[in-house]
């Protein structure tokens, strides 16, 4: 058990604890951290899931990136791809969709593209979700040297 930020040996206690809050394998100094981006920014649990999980994958996500506007819970800058994690999708208001479509349209006339993945795909499809996320970025890549 090591922590996924500094890999930094892990006790039993700072190992359960991380686990049971953040969901993930954080010494007490990141777990910390953690816990004061989720209280600051509501962040998902499954977007920390999934930043690390893209970390260990070999990309270099960014975790509540300021875009300008407001925070994006995964931003992947090298291929301008924004991530959000909708955990509360099933309760959409029609207002609050077409507030997400007009954050989408911004995100893109600046050039990135953003993707709403439900929570619950994190949850229990992390590994496929992930290889998704890299398929897409590999797209972007391409489109990005056709481009230039």
């Amino acid at each position: 058990m090591i922590c996924l930020e500094c890999n930094k040996e892990l006790g039993y206690l700072d190992h359960k604890n991380a686990m049971e809050s953040a969901g993930v394998e954080l010494c007490m100094k990141h777990h910390e951290r953690i816990k004061l981006l989720i209280n600051k920014h509501n962040t998902p649990l499954e977007a920390i899931q999934l930043y690390y999980a893209l970390k260990e994958a070999g990309v270099n996500p960014m975790l509540e990136w300021w875009d300008g506007k407001k925070s994006i819970d995964i931003a992947i800058s090298r291929v301008k791809l924004n991530i959000e994690i909708d955990s509360e999708y099933d309760k959409l208001t029609e207002h609050e969709a077409i507030n997400n479509l007009e954050e989408a349209m911004h995100s893109f006339k600046n050039g990135f593209t953003t993707i709403r993945i439900p929570h619950i795909v994190v949850r229990y499809y992390l590994n496929e979700t992930v290889n998704n996320i890299i398929g897409i970025m590999q797209g972007l890549k391409a489109n990005i040297k056709v481009i230039n």
